[in-house]
């Protein structure tokens, strides 16, 4: 869900959706009464920042973040990863696409009053109904909380959409139609998961989960929704900045648990330094650049906000990594240490990429600087080969990475002060 960027994703406008709205946007909600209009925003509305309802929702959706994670550590300690990997990618879509769906309507549509905070608060309750059910899902493969979570999250989206077509006309109308049926479709459709073999539902994740990405853009094909680029910018930093407070608090836990119950704080101390280095470089490298200047066009948008679903499930994941590597170091899980060393490194390494393919690469200048974020990449997975140094050395990788982008752009900006001098 990249540093300041706007594109569009889900319910909320569509990842592909970069011009204005059909009807003439407004630049504040309309009405002072409990109930208005559902009147779309204006994009260029100045001031425009993160209510404290959409903080509230994101906090909570952490909840649902940890419960995935959670399942993923006890599958790999375990030794059932290509498994425990497969239920995490399920699992991290719906929990993906549905914070994507209210962050984008939010920004176009929140008109703050009683009835949409009602229905958002409804949303709220249906994320914790599916984090209820991460676990039977997880673990007995009985995904019924996790459908009933998702489609009281869904249904409020419906809801929604409904506002916005009673409120407006035209293509604008027809867009939010189209929207509200395209999920509800969606909703039938993931019944796959409760009545189908278990052999075939990750046949039906995938086909669901390219209709659920494709809703968006048959929604907006006609008419586009007024997300505002800043407003979406900051609400995918700040989910950035929750996931990578979820891993350091998984992480401490862990380490925590595993000094009290073995003594083993010479082993631990590694993994834990590796870790903090991990995970400031990350935040780091995320905020770096203001990619709202970047994204103008559909196609752009439409693959920053899609992408979000690796730099989010990423980010999450390393914390996964960093139980696992501590549960490994005390003798608490069945793997050995360069699987355990790899649930570090490799999220890692798809965080640095993913980060560079979405924004990082279009504000360097030159092949060095474009170098540095695939390159520690690689080094990233190298370390995966060093024993029980892997996750110290990842994290001395990531940093140095950090220092030596740092160098490049200050030269770089040293020679044009000396040009323009």
């Amino acid at each position: 869900m990249t540093s300041r960027a706007s594109s569009s994703s889900s319910s909320g406008s569509s990842p592909g959706a970069g011009s204005a709205s059909a009807s003439a946007p407004t630049s504040r909600p309309a009405g002072r009464g409990p109930l208005r209009t559902m009147a779309a925003r204006g994009r260029d509305e100045a001031h425009r920042v993160a209510s404290p309802l959409e903080l509230f929702f994101d906090l909570c959706f952490v909840v649902a973040i940890a419960q995935a994670g959670i399942q993923l550590v006890h599958a790999v300690a375990e030794g059932h990863a290509g498994e425990g990997i497969l239920n995490y990618a399920m699992l991290f879509f719906a929990i993906w696409w549905a914070w994507m769906n209210f962050t984008w309507f939010a920004s176009a549509y929140d008109n703050d009053d009683a009835l949409y905070r009602v229905v958002t608060l409804v949303q709220i309750a249906g994320v914790l109904v599916l984090a209820a059910g991460v676990s039977r899902a997880a673990e007995d493969h009985d995904f019924l909380l996790v459908w009933l979570g998702y489609a009281i999250m869904r249904f409020a989206m419906i809801a929604q959409w409904l506002r916005v077509a009673r409120s407006t006309e035209g293509a604008e109308r027809t867009m939010a139609l189209r929207y509200a049926g395209g999920v509800l479709l969606c909703q039938v459709g993931w019944l796959g998961l409760l009545v189908l073999p278990e052999s075939a539902r990750p046949w039906v994740f995938l086909v669901m989960a390219v209709a659920e990405l494709c809703v968006p853009l048959f929604a907006e094909k006609d008419a586009k929704s007024s997300w505002h680029p800043h407003h979406i910018s900051e609400r995918y930093g700040l989910f950035t900045i929750i996931v990578l407070g979820e891993t350091i608090a998984a992480a401490t836990v862990a380490v925590k648990s595993g000094a009290d119950e073995n003594e083993a704080l010479g082993e631990l101390l590694p993994i834990a330094a590796g870790g903090l280095l991990i995970v400031f470089s990350a935040w780091w490298i995320y905020f770096v650049v203001p990619i709202h200047g970047h994204l103008r066009t559909n196609r752009q948008a439409f693959l920053w906000g899609y992408g979000h679903y690796l730099v989010f499930a990423s980010a999450a994941a390393i914390g996964a990594g960093l139980e696992i590597a501590v549960e490994q170091a005390v003798g608490k899980a069945h793997i050995s240490t360069l699987a355990a060393s790899a649930s570090v490194t490799l999220p890692t390494a798809l965080y640095l990429l993913t980060v560079w393919l979405l924004h990082s690469r279009y504000f360097k200048v030159g092949i060095a600087q474009q170098a540095v974020l695939p390159t520690t990449a690689l080094l990233v997975i190298l370390c995966t080969f060093l024993g029980d140094w892997a996750v110290l050395a990842a994290g001395v990788v990531s940093a140095l990475s950090v220092a030596v982008g740092v160098t490049l752009t200050a030269r770089m900006v040293t020679r044009e002060e000396a040009r323009a001098a």
